[in-house]
């Protein structure tokens, strides 16, 4: 099984912008307990304030498709993100490559 990365990228009215973070840190305890996420940050872009990223780092695909969602987290999940389902501009599965590495700047705490 190979890890991969889901994106989902959002545009968000900036008046619906607490809503939408409100409810993804309600959608972010499912993602938490679900065995098949290993991590998820939301972020917000600077330049286009409407502008969200959701990155998801999945255990697979597979673990994704056939066991986050046919599981026990994904109602919850899906309940809380449900009025946004009509923002998302692309959601795609992908595979990290051996190009990574750290920056020169310090760990931040």
């Amino acid at each position: 099984m190979a890890t991969t990365v889901e994106y989902i990228r959002y545009r968000i009215a900036l008046d619906d912008r607490q809503a939408f973070e409100d409810a993804y840190r309600e959608a972010a305890k499912s993602l938490a307990a679900a065995p098949e996420c290993i991590d998820y940050e939301l972020a917000r872009c600077d330049e286009e304030p409407e502008r969200y990223i959701l990155r998801i780092r999945w255990t697979s695909v597979e673990a994704h498709l056939q066991g986050f969602r046919r599981g026990e987290h994904f109602p919850g999940f899906f309940s809380a993100i449900r009025p946004y389902v009509t923002a998302i501009e692309e959601m795609q599965h992908y595979g990290v490559t051996d190009v990574v590495g750290t920056g020169g700047a310090p760990a931040q705490a």
